[in-house]
């Protein structure tokens, strides 16, 4: 079975154009990209009220005649941001992505779970019981548009939001309970420096709590520094891929898996890194 291996554009780094950054993605064999407008082409207008079916095709047109899929819109948002009114300005702004997804050729618009400060940065704040109910109350409101639209919000749990762990994104699911919120696996996102000993079983469990609704793997590596994690490019760190794909290829045959944190002169040595490692699962 062939890995379906694709790439975050924006990390693509020497491309200016939309036709420069696709021959890149589409030279390395890669078949699918994590979307950011803003973050890939920053002389395009992607603010709130810029996008339109003829915006989105332009740019999920010169994807499309590559054979490289738009497999998420990334459109990263503080959704509990402390300022109603800016936290508002952002949920409309990913509704907005919700609406124009499908003429991009794309059915997924991603996010984390934001924080409770405005300033982002790492919280134990995150963690208590009214920041995640505010996530609740702010993916419902996404989810409540995508279900318009036929469109899925792929939630990307991690250590440093308020969904933090697998549990409290089964959570967030069952309380949501709608066949339009998805799940973004990233299996670094739930590592820290008291449990990577532990991989196998973290990730069996994520597999158990949310393997149904995964819908888009990230593939990033870390390492441990300054008694923290710190993200490296892929192949390049201690995440156990052996244990990732064993759970993955089975279970999520096709499944897009997106290098994240990965650039160049890293790409091409991931992405071997990767497939060997897939083959081999």
């Amino acid at each position: 079975m062939e890995l379906n291996l694709g790439i975050r554009a924006h990390d693509i780094q020497n491309q200016t154009t939309i036709e420069g950054l696709v021959d890149e993605i589409a030279g390395k064999g890669l078949t699918g990209v994590q979307l950011a407008l803003g973050k890939s082409f920053e002389d395009i207008n992607s603010s709130l009220g810029s996008l339109s079916p003829g915006y989105a095709q332009h740019i999920g047109g010169k994807f499309a005649e590559k054979n490289v899929q738009i497999s998420v819109l990334g459109c990263y948002i503080h959704m509990i941001h402390p300022d109603k009114e800016k936290r508002q300005a952002e949920l409309d702004r990913f509704k907005e992505h919700i609406r124009f997804a499908r003429d991009f050729g794309c059915s997924i618009v991603g996010t984390e779970t934001g924080n409770v400060h405005a300033k982002g940065g790492y919280t134990t704040d995150n963690f208590e019981e009214q920041p995640f109910l505010d996530v609740v109350d702010s993916v419902r409101e996404l989810v409540e548009e995508a279900e318009k639209f036929g469109v899925i919000v792929a939630i990307e749990g991690g250590i440093n939001h308020p969904v933090h762990t697998p549990q409290k994104l089964r959570r967030l699911l069952d309380l949501i309970d709608s066949p339009n919120l998805q799940v973004i696996f990233d299996p670094a996102n739930y590592l820290d420096p008291d449990n990577y000993h532990r991989q196998e079983e973290i990730f069996q469990e994520a597999m158990d709590l949310l393997g149904d609704r995964m819908v888009i793997m990230h593939a990033k590596d870390f390492i441990i520094e300054d008694g923290w994690i710190k993200m490296v490019p892929v192949g390049t760190g201690l995440l156990n891929y052996d244990a990732v794909f064993k759970l993955i290829k089975p279970k999520k045959p096709f499944m897009n898996v997106l290098l994240e944190a990965t650039q160049e002169p890293h790409i091409n040595d991931s992405i071997a890194f990767l497939r060997k490692k897939y083959a081999e699962a």
